[in-house]
Protein backbone atom coordinates (compact mmCIF):
# COMPACT_ATOMS: atom_id res chain seq x y z
CA UNK A 1 0.00 0.00 0.00
CA UNK A 2 1.21 3.50 -0.86
CA UNK A 3 2.42 5.47 2.16
CA UNK A 4 0.62 8.57 3.32
CA UNK A 5 2.83 11.58 2.68
CA UNK A 6 3.10 14.13 5.44
CA UNK A 7 2.77 17.51 3.75
CA UNK A 8 0.97 20.84 3.92
CA UNK A 9 -2.17 19.28 2.42
CA UNK A 10 -5.22 19.45 4.68
CA UNK A 11 -5.45 16.48 7.05
CA UNK A 12 -9.11 15.74 7.76
CA UNK A 13 -10.62 13.43 10.38
CA UNK A 14 -11.85 11.29 7.51
CA UNK A 15 -8.31 11.01 6.14
CA UNK A 16 -6.89 10.13 9.57
CA UNK A 17 -9.57 7.45 9.95
CA UNK A 18 -8.56 5.90 6.62
CA UNK A 19 -4.85 5.98 7.51
CA UNK A 20 -5.56 4.18 10.80
CA UNK A 21 -8.09 1.67 9.46
CA UNK A 22 -5.89 0.76 6.48
CA UNK A 23 -2.80 0.55 8.70
CA UNK A 24 -1.10 2.85 6.24
CA UNK A 25 2.56 3.77 6.70
CA UNK A 26 3.61 7.42 6.63
CA UNK A 27 6.55 9.29 5.12
CA UNK A 28 7.75 12.87 4.92
CA UNK A 29 7.14 14.48 1.56
CA UNK A 30 10.08 16.19 -0.12
CA UNK A 31 8.23 19.46 0.42
CA UNK A 32 8.21 18.82 4.17
CA UNK A 33 11.85 17.71 4.27
CA UNK A 34 12.94 20.87 2.45
CA UNK A 35 10.87 23.14 4.72
CA UNK A 36 12.18 21.47 7.90
CA UNK A 37 15.81 21.64 6.77
CA UNK A 38 15.47 25.27 5.70
CA UNK A 39 14.09 26.20 9.10
CA UNK A 40 16.82 24.28 10.94
CA UNK A 41 19.56 25.97 8.90
CA UNK A 42 18.03 29.39 9.53
CA UNK A 43 17.81 28.75 13.27
CA UNK A 44 21.43 27.62 13.50
CA UNK A 45 22.59 30.71 11.64
CA UNK A 46 20.38 33.01 13.68
CA UNK A 47 21.53 31.58 17.02
CA UNK A 48 25.19 31.87 16.01
CA UNK A 49 24.97 35.49 14.84
CA UNK A 50 22.36 37.05 17.13
CA UNK A 51 23.50 38.94 20.22
CA UNK A 52 19.93 39.06 21.49
CA UNK A 53 18.49 36.20 23.56
CA UNK A 54 16.13 33.85 21.71
CA UNK A 55 13.57 32.21 23.99
CA UNK A 56 14.05 28.49 24.26
CA UNK A 57 17.01 28.55 21.94
CA UNK A 58 19.62 30.47 23.94
CA UNK A 59 17.60 30.87 27.16
CA UNK A 60 15.92 28.75 29.80
CA UNK A 61 12.21 28.01 29.82
CA UNK A 62 9.07 29.39 31.44
CA UNK A 63 9.95 31.72 34.28
CA UNK A 64 13.63 30.97 33.55
CA UNK A 65 13.35 32.73 30.19
CA UNK A 66 15.89 35.37 31.20
CA UNK A 67 18.62 32.83 31.99
CA UNK A 68 21.20 32.86 29.17
CA UNK A 69 22.56 29.48 28.04
CA UNK A 70 26.01 29.21 26.45
CA UNK A 71 26.43 27.66 23.01
CA UNK A 72 28.22 24.58 24.38
CA UNK A 73 25.26 23.79 26.65
CA UNK A 74 22.43 24.16 24.14
CA UNK A 75 22.15 20.43 23.44
CA UNK A 76 22.29 19.59 27.15
CA UNK A 77 19.58 22.19 27.77
CA UNK A 78 17.20 20.45 25.36
CA UNK A 79 17.95 16.99 26.76
CA UNK A 80 17.44 18.23 30.30
CA UNK A 81 14.13 19.75 29.25
CA UNK A 82 12.77 16.44 28.00
CA UNK A 83 13.97 14.50 31.04
CA UNK A 84 12.80 17.01 33.65
CA UNK A 85 9.35 17.42 32.10
CA UNK A 86 8.59 13.68 31.96
CA UNK A 87 6.44 13.90 35.09
CA UNK A 88 3.33 12.07 33.92
CA UNK A 89 1.35 10.04 36.42
CA UNK A 90 -1.77 7.90 36.49
CA UNK A 91 -2.95 5.35 33.96
CA UNK A 92 -1.11 4.79 30.69
CA UNK A 93 -2.53 6.39 27.56
CA UNK A 94 -4.06 3.72 25.26
CA UNK A 95 -1.69 2.73 22.47
CA UNK A 96 -4.24 3.67 19.80
CA UNK A 97 -4.09 7.25 21.04
CA UNK A 98 -0.28 7.24 21.34
CA UNK A 99 -0.25 6.17 17.70
CA UNK A 100 -2.27 9.28 16.88
CA UNK A 101 0.06 11.42 19.00
CA UNK A 102 2.98 10.31 16.84
CA UNK A 103 1.07 11.11 13.66
CA UNK A 104 -0.12 14.48 14.94
CA UNK A 105 3.36 15.46 16.17
CA UNK A 106 4.94 14.59 12.85
CA UNK A 107 2.29 16.62 11.03
CA UNK A 108 2.76 19.69 13.23
CA UNK A 109 6.57 19.65 13.02
CA UNK A 110 6.60 19.12 9.24
CA UNK A 111 5.53 22.67 8.32
CA UNK A 112 9.02 24.08 8.80
CA UNK A 113 8.30 26.56 11.60
CA UNK A 114 9.64 24.55 14.55
CA UNK A 115 13.39 24.35 13.95
CA UNK A 116 13.80 20.59 14.45
CA UNK A 117 16.19 18.32 12.61
CA UNK A 118 14.85 16.13 9.83
CA UNK A 119 16.33 13.14 11.70
CA UNK A 120 14.25 13.95 14.77
CA UNK A 121 10.99 13.90 12.82
CA UNK A 122 12.12 10.82 10.93
CA UNK A 123 12.55 8.95 14.21
CA UNK A 124 8.92 9.74 15.08
CA UNK A 125 7.97 8.45 11.62
CA UNK A 126 9.98 5.28 12.29
CA UNK A 127 8.17 4.78 15.61
CA UNK A 128 4.82 5.14 13.85
CA UNK A 129 5.65 2.81 10.96
CA UNK A 130 7.17 0.10 13.15
CA UNK A 131 4.36 0.25 15.70
CA UNK A 132 6.68 1.41 18.48
CA UNK A 133 4.51 3.36 20.92
CA UNK A 134 6.15 5.27 23.78
CA UNK A 135 4.65 4.80 27.23
CA UNK A 136 2.72 8.00 28.02
CA UNK A 137 0.67 8.78 31.13
CA UNK A 138 -2.76 10.36 31.27
CA UNK A 139 -2.20 12.91 34.01
CA UNK A 140 0.22 15.81 34.20
CA UNK A 141 -0.67 18.27 31.44
CA UNK A 142 -2.29 21.67 32.08
CA UNK A 143 -3.01 22.03 28.37
CA UNK A 144 -1.38 25.43 28.15
CA UNK A 145 2.38 25.40 27.52
CA UNK A 146 1.53 22.55 25.28
CA UNK A 147 1.01 19.08 26.67
CA UNK A 148 4.40 19.20 28.35
CA UNK A 149 4.43 16.08 30.51
CA UNK A 150 2.79 13.61 28.09
CA UNK A 151 4.81 14.91 25.14
CA UNK A 152 7.99 14.57 27.21
CA UNK A 153 7.18 10.88 27.68
CA UNK A 154 6.45 10.59 23.95
CA UNK A 155 9.88 12.13 23.25
CA UNK A 156 12.03 10.27 25.78
CA UNK A 157 12.69 7.26 23.51
CA UNK A 158 14.07 9.63 20.84
CA UNK A 159 16.99 10.34 23.17
CA UNK A 160 17.26 6.72 24.28
CA UNK A 161 15.26 6.94 27.50
CA UNK A 162 11.84 5.87 28.75
CA UNK A 163 9.79 2.87 27.72
CA UNK A 164 7.84 1.79 24.66
CA UNK A 165 5.36 -0.85 23.60
CA UNK A 166 6.10 -3.00 20.58
CA UNK A 167 3.57 -5.68 19.67
CA UNK A 168 1.99 -5.21 23.10
CA UNK A 169 5.24 -6.00 24.91
CA UNK A 170 7.02 -3.33 26.93
CA UNK A 171 10.67 -2.53 26.16
CA UNK A 172 13.15 0.03 27.40
CA UNK A 173 14.20 2.59 24.80
CA UNK A 174 17.69 1.07 24.84
CA UNK A 175 16.26 -2.37 24.03
CA UNK A 176 14.12 -1.09 21.17
CA UNK A 177 17.03 0.91 19.74
CA UNK A 178 19.14 -2.24 19.72
CA UNK A 179 16.31 -4.21 18.12
CA UNK A 180 15.99 -1.79 15.20
CA UNK A 181 19.56 -0.53 15.02
CA UNK A 182 18.63 3.02 15.99
CA UNK A 183 20.95 5.45 17.75
CA UNK A 184 19.60 8.04 20.20
CA UNK A 185 19.10 11.46 18.61
CA UNK A 186 21.32 14.26 19.91
CA UNK A 187 18.95 17.18 20.20
CA UNK A 188 19.99 20.57 18.88
CA UNK A 189 18.86 23.98 20.11
CA UNK A 190 15.08 24.39 20.52
CA UNK A 191 14.33 20.77 19.62
CA UNK A 192 13.27 19.68 23.09
CA UNK A 193 10.98 22.68 23.26
CA UNK A 194 9.52 21.89 19.83
CA UNK A 195 8.82 18.31 20.90
CA UNK A 196 7.22 19.23 24.23
CA UNK A 197 5.34 22.39 23.29
CA UNK A 198 2.24 21.50 21.31
CA UNK A 199 -1.29 20.21 21.71
CA UNK A 200 -0.81 16.69 20.36
CA UNK A 201 -2.00 14.94 23.55
CA UNK A 202 -5.28 16.87 23.55
CA UNK A 203 -5.72 16.82 19.79
CA UNK A 204 -5.00 13.10 19.47
CA UNK A 205 -7.62 12.30 22.08
CA UNK A 206 -9.96 14.67 20.23
CA UNK A 207 -9.37 12.92 16.90
CA UNK A 208 -10.00 9.49 18.45
CA UNK A 209 -13.10 10.80 20.23
CA UNK A 210 -14.52 12.29 17.04
CA UNK A 211 -14.04 9.06 15.14
CA UNK A 212 -15.94 7.19 17.85
CA UNK A 213 -18.51 9.93 18.53
CA UNK A 214 -19.56 10.08 14.87
CA UNK A 215 -20.10 6.32 14.84
CA UNK A 216 -22.04 6.30 18.13
CA UNK A 217 -24.19 9.22 16.98
CA UNK A 218 -25.22 7.24 13.91
CA UNK A 219 -25.78 4.07 15.95
CA UNK A 220 -27.92 6.04 18.41
CA UNK A 221 -30.32 6.71 15.53
CA UNK A 222 -30.41 3.03 14.54
CA UNK A 223 -30.87 1.76 18.09
CA UNK A 224 -33.37 4.53 18.82
CA UNK A 225 -35.35 3.48 15.75
CA UNK A 226 -35.43 -0.13 16.99
CA UNK A 227 -36.66 1.11 20.37
CA UNK A 228 -39.32 3.22 18.65
CA UNK A 229 -40.58 0.14 16.82
CA UNK A 230 -40.47 -1.98 19.95
CA UNK A 231 -42.48 0.70 21.82
CA UNK A 232 -44.99 0.88 18.94
CA UNK A 233 -44.08 4.53 18.41
CA UNK A 234 -45.39 6.99 15.86
CA UNK A 235 -43.69 8.17 12.65
CA UNK A 236 -45.28 11.65 12.54
CA UNK A 237 -42.58 13.40 14.64
CA UNK A 238 -40.09 12.58 11.87
CA UNK A 239 -42.11 14.30 9.13
CA UNK A 240 -39.70 16.55 7.25
CA UNK A 241 -42.19 19.45 7.19
CA UNK A 242 -41.73 19.77 10.96
CA UNK A 243 -37.96 20.01 10.67
CA UNK A 244 -37.78 22.36 7.73
CA UNK A 245 -39.48 25.06 9.80
CA UNK A 246 -36.77 24.65 12.45
CA UNK A 247 -33.91 23.86 10.12
CA UNK A 248 -31.02 22.85 12.35
CA UNK A 249 -28.82 20.63 10.19
CA UNK A 250 -28.46 17.81 12.72
CA UNK A 251 -32.19 17.75 13.38
CA UNK A 252 -32.97 17.41 9.68
CA UNK A 253 -30.32 14.71 9.20
CA UNK A 254 -31.62 12.70 12.16
CA UNK A 255 -35.25 12.87 11.07
CA UNK A 256 -34.33 11.82 7.53
CA UNK A 257 -32.12 9.01 8.81
CA UNK A 258 -34.74 7.50 11.12
CA UNK A 259 -37.45 7.85 8.45
CA UNK A 260 -35.20 5.96 6.05
CA UNK A 261 -34.44 3.29 8.65
CA UNK A 262 -38.17 2.64 9.17
CA UNK A 263 -39.15 2.58 5.51
CA UNK A 264 -41.31 -0.47 4.76
CA UNK A 265 -41.97 -1.35 8.40
CA UNK A 266 -45.26 -3.09 9.20
CA UNK A 267 -45.04 -1.98 12.82
CA UNK A 268 -44.72 1.74 12.15
CA UNK A 269 -47.67 1.62 9.72
CA UNK A 270 -50.12 -0.12 12.04
CA UNK A 271 -52.89 1.85 13.75
CA UNK A 272 -51.80 3.50 17.01
CA UNK A 273 -54.07 3.84 20.03
CA UNK A 274 -51.85 6.55 21.55
CA UNK A 275 -51.70 10.12 20.20
CA UNK A 276 -48.18 11.00 21.35
CA UNK A 277 -44.94 9.32 22.35
CA UNK A 278 -42.72 10.31 25.29
CA UNK A 279 -40.00 12.86 24.50
CA UNK A 280 -37.24 10.24 24.43
CA UNK A 281 -38.86 8.87 21.26
CA UNK A 282 -40.66 11.90 19.85
CA UNK A 283 -37.72 14.28 20.23
CA UNK A 284 -34.96 12.10 18.83
CA UNK A 285 -34.43 14.47 15.88
CA UNK A 286 -34.04 17.44 18.20
CA UNK A 287 -31.82 15.73 20.80
CA UNK A 288 -29.75 13.46 18.57
CA UNK A 289 -29.58 16.28 16.04
CA UNK A 290 -28.20 18.79 18.51
CA UNK A 291 -25.43 16.32 19.38
CA UNK A 292 -24.68 15.87 15.68
CA UNK A 293 -24.33 19.65 15.31
CA UNK A 294 -22.04 19.76 18.33
CA UNK A 295 -19.88 17.00 16.88
CA UNK A 296 -19.66 18.92 13.60
CA UNK A 297 -18.51 22.05 15.41
CA UNK A 298 -15.93 20.10 17.41
CA UNK A 299 -14.63 18.54 14.21
CA UNK A 300 -14.14 21.95 12.58
CA UNK A 301 -12.04 23.12 15.53
CA UNK A 302 -10.03 19.91 15.79
CA UNK A 303 -9.27 19.80 12.07
CA UNK A 304 -7.94 23.34 12.27
CA UNK A 305 -5.77 22.31 15.22
CA UNK A 306 -4.22 19.23 13.66
CA UNK A 307 -3.25 21.26 10.60
CA UNK A 308 -1.46 23.88 12.71
CA UNK A 309 1.93 24.69 14.19
CA UNK A 310 1.45 24.62 17.95
CA UNK A 311 4.92 24.83 19.48
CA UNK A 312 6.84 27.92 20.66
CA UNK A 313 8.72 29.97 19.64
CA UNK A 314 7.54 29.95 16.04
CA UNK A 315 10.25 30.29 13.39
CA UNK A 316 9.67 32.15 10.12
CA UNK A 317 12.79 31.75 7.92
CA UNK A 318 11.42 33.73 4.96
CA UNK A 319 10.55 36.69 7.17
CA UNK A 320 13.79 36.39 9.18
CA UNK A 321 11.91 36.37 12.48
CA UNK A 322 11.46 34.15 15.52
CA UNK A 323 8.35 34.92 17.55
CA UNK A 324 7.70 33.80 21.11
CA UNK A 325 3.92 33.59 21.43
CA UNK A 326 1.18 31.20 22.56
CA UNK A 327 0.09 28.74 19.87
CA UNK A 328 0.59 25.93 22.38
CA UNK A 329 -2.35 27.12 24.49
CA UNK A 330 -5.09 24.51 24.39
CA UNK A 331 -8.12 26.75 24.93
CA UNK A 332 -9.77 25.98 21.55
CA UNK A 333 -9.56 22.26 22.27
CA UNK A 334 -10.46 22.55 25.95
CA UNK A 335 -13.74 24.28 25.19
CA UNK A 336 -14.87 21.91 22.46
CA UNK A 337 -13.81 18.79 24.38
CA UNK A 338 -16.01 19.91 27.26
CA UNK A 339 -18.77 20.57 24.71
CA UNK A 340 -18.29 17.10 23.19
CA UNK A 341 -18.59 15.52 26.64
CA UNK A 342 -21.95 17.24 27.14
CA UNK A 343 -23.21 16.39 23.65
CA UNK A 344 -22.29 12.72 23.97
CA UNK A 345 -23.58 12.42 27.54
CA UNK A 346 -26.97 13.59 26.27
CA UNK A 347 -27.08 10.74 23.75
CA UNK A 348 -26.60 8.41 26.70
CA UNK A 349 -29.15 10.29 28.79
CA UNK A 350 -31.97 10.00 26.26
CA UNK A 351 -31.01 6.40 25.50
CA UNK A 352 -31.48 5.43 29.16
CA UNK A 353 -34.94 7.08 29.14
CA UNK A 354 -35.96 4.86 26.21
CA UNK A 355 -34.68 1.83 28.13
CA UNK A 356 -36.85 2.85 31.07
CA UNK A 357 -39.95 3.20 28.88
CA UNK A 358 -39.41 -0.23 27.31
CA UNK A 359 -39.40 -2.07 30.66
CA UNK A 360 -42.40 -0.18 32.10
CA UNK A 361 -45.09 -2.65 31.02
CA UNK A 362 -46.74 -0.21 28.61
CA UNK A 363 -48.25 -0.63 25.13
CA UNK A 364 -48.63 -4.37 25.33
CA UNK A 365 -45.06 -5.08 26.41
CA UNK A 366 -44.67 -7.27 29.52
CA UNK A 367 -43.16 -5.76 32.67
CA UNK A 368 -39.37 -5.94 32.48
CA UNK A 369 -39.62 -7.58 29.05
CA UNK A 370 -40.06 -11.21 30.16
CA UNK A 371 -43.00 -13.56 29.70
CA UNK A 372 -43.27 -14.37 33.42
CA UNK A 373 -42.45 -11.22 35.41
CA UNK A 374 -42.39 -11.82 39.14
CA UNK A 375 -40.86 -15.25 38.81
CA UNK A 376 -38.31 -13.51 36.59
CA UNK A 377 -36.75 -10.08 37.20
CA UNK A 378 -35.97 -9.92 33.50
CA UNK A 379 -34.58 -6.61 32.28
CA UNK A 380 -35.08 -4.76 35.57
CA UNK A 381 -31.41 -4.37 36.49
CA UNK A 382 -29.90 -3.56 33.07
CA UNK A 383 -31.81 -0.29 33.37
CA UNK A 384 -30.20 0.26 36.79
CA UNK A 385 -26.80 -0.24 35.17
CA UNK A 386 -27.60 2.26 32.43
CA UNK A 387 -28.88 4.78 34.98
CA UNK A 388 -25.68 4.37 37.00
CA UNK A 389 -23.55 5.07 33.94
CA UNK A 390 -25.68 8.10 33.02
CA UNK A 391 -25.19 9.50 36.51
CA UNK A 392 -21.43 9.04 36.22
CA UNK A 393 -21.46 10.86 32.88
CA UNK A 394 -23.34 13.77 34.44
CA UNK A 395 -20.47 14.14 36.91
CA UNK A 396 -17.94 13.91 34.07
CA UNK A 397 -19.63 16.76 32.18
CA UNK A 398 -18.44 19.27 34.77
CA UNK A 399 -16.22 21.44 32.54
CA UNK A 400 -12.46 21.47 32.94
CA UNK A 401 -11.99 24.54 30.75
CA UNK A 402 -13.56 26.90 33.30
CA UNK A 403 -10.68 26.27 35.71
CA UNK A 404 -7.15 27.68 35.65
CA UNK A 405 -4.34 27.12 38.15
CA UNK A 406 -1.27 29.32 37.96
CA UNK A 407 2.06 27.62 37.27
CA UNK A 408 5.75 28.33 36.52
CA UNK A 409 6.08 31.07 39.14
CA UNK A 410 3.29 33.06 37.52
CA UNK A 411 4.69 33.01 33.97
CA UNK A 412 1.96 30.58 32.96
CA UNK A 413 -0.88 32.28 34.81
CA UNK A 414 -3.76 31.00 32.69
CA UNK A 415 -4.02 27.39 31.58
CA UNK A 416 -6.71 25.58 29.58
CA UNK A 417 -6.93 22.24 31.42
CA UNK A 418 -7.72 20.80 28.00
CA UNK A 419 -5.81 17.58 28.72
CA UNK A 420 -8.19 16.77 31.56
CA UNK A 421 -11.11 17.69 29.31
CA UNK A 422 -9.77 15.15 26.81
CA UNK A 423 -9.31 12.24 29.21
CA UNK A 424 -12.67 12.97 30.82
CA UNK A 425 -14.41 13.02 27.45
CA UNK A 426 -12.79 9.67 26.69
CA UNK A 427 -14.60 8.19 29.71
CA UNK A 428 -17.90 9.79 28.67
CA UNK A 429 -17.77 8.47 25.11
CA UNK A 430 -16.91 4.95 26.23
CA UNK A 431 -19.76 5.13 28.74
CA UNK A 432 -22.21 6.12 26.00
CA UNK A 433 -21.16 3.04 24.06
CA UNK A 434 -22.11 0.93 27.09
CA UNK A 435 -25.49 2.66 27.47
CA UNK A 436 -26.33 2.15 23.80
CA UNK A 437 -25.33 -1.49 24.17
CA UNK A 438 -27.85 -1.85 27.00
CA UNK A 439 -30.54 -0.07 24.98
CA UNK A 440 -30.01 -2.42 22.06
CA UNK A 441 -30.22 -5.36 24.48
CA UNK A 442 -33.62 -4.10 25.66
CA UNK A 443 -34.88 -2.95 22.27
CA UNK A 444 -34.18 -6.25 20.52
CA UNK A 445 -35.91 -8.12 23.36
CA UNK A 446 -38.95 -5.85 23.20
CA UNK A 447 -39.14 -6.02 19.40
CA UNK A 448 -39.60 -9.80 19.57
CA UNK A 449 -42.83 -9.25 21.49
CA UNK A 450 -44.24 -7.50 18.38
CA UNK A 451 -44.09 -10.66 16.29
CA UNK A 452 -45.37 -11.71 13.83
CA UNK A 453 -45.28 -8.07 12.66
CA UNK A 454 -42.00 -7.08 11.03
CA UNK A 455 -40.00 -3.90 11.06
CA UNK A 456 -38.14 -2.54 8.04
CA UNK A 457 -35.78 -4.67 6.00
CA UNK A 458 -32.76 -2.82 7.43
CA UNK A 459 -33.81 -3.18 11.06
CA UNK A 460 -34.79 -6.84 10.64
CA UNK A 461 -31.36 -7.58 9.15
CA UNK A 462 -29.59 -5.56 11.85
CA UNK A 463 -31.43 -7.39 14.64
CA UNK A 464 -30.84 -10.74 12.92
CA UNK A 465 -27.08 -10.06 13.00
CA UNK A 466 -27.39 -8.99 16.61
CA UNK A 467 -29.16 -12.24 17.51
CA UNK A 468 -26.06 -14.15 16.41
CA UNK A 469 -24.37 -12.53 19.42
CA UNK A 470 -27.18 -12.05 21.93
CA UNK A 471 -30.18 -14.44 22.20
CA UNK A 472 -33.74 -13.67 23.24
CA UNK A 473 -34.08 -14.05 27.01
CA UNK A 474 -36.83 -16.51 28.03
CA UNK A 475 -36.03 -16.76 31.74
CA UNK A 476 -33.60 -15.09 34.13
CA UNK A 477 -30.02 -15.71 33.16
CA UNK A 478 -26.53 -14.30 33.71
CA UNK A 479 -27.12 -10.80 32.32
CA UNK A 480 -23.60 -9.38 32.63
CA UNK A 481 -22.33 -11.67 29.90
CA UNK A 482 -25.18 -10.77 27.55
CA UNK A 483 -24.75 -7.04 28.18
CA UNK A 484 -21.03 -7.32 27.42
CA UNK A 485 -21.81 -9.20 24.21
CA UNK A 486 -24.19 -6.40 23.26
CA UNK A 487 -21.52 -3.76 23.87
CA UNK A 488 -18.99 -5.82 21.91
CA UNK A 489 -21.48 -6.08 19.04
CA UNK A 490 -21.69 -2.28 18.89
CA UNK A 491 -17.90 -2.01 18.96
CA UNK A 492 -17.69 -4.32 15.98
CA UNK A 493 -20.32 -2.59 13.85
CA UNK A 494 -18.95 -0.69 10.87
CA UNK A 495 -21.09 2.32 10.13
CA UNK A 496 -21.14 3.98 6.71
CA UNK A 497 -22.19 7.63 7.17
Amino acid sequence: MKKHQISTKFLSIEKVTKIIERKQKIELSQEAIDAVQKCRDFLDTKAAKSADPIYGVTTGFGSLCNKHISAKDLSTLQRNLVISHACGVGEEVPQEIVQLMLLMKVQSLSYGHSGVQVDTIQRLVDFYNKGVYPVVYQQGSLGASGDLAPLAHLSLPIIGMGEVYYRNKKYTAAEINEKFGWKPITLKSKEGLALLNGTQFMSSYAVWLLMKARKLSWLADIIGAISLEAFDGRIEPFNMLVHLVRPHAGQIITAAHITQLLEGSEIIKQHKEHVQDPYSFRCMPQVHGASKDAIEHVQNVVETEINSVTDNPTVFPDEDIIVSAGNFHGQPLALVLDFLSIAMAELGNISERRIYQLISGKRGLPSFLVKNPGLNSGFMIPQYAAASIVNQNKAFTMPCSTDSIESSQGQEDHVSMGANAATKCYLVVNNVEKILGIELFNAAQALDFRRPLKSSEFIEEFVKCYRDFVPFVENDTYMHELIQRSIDFIKGVRVVM
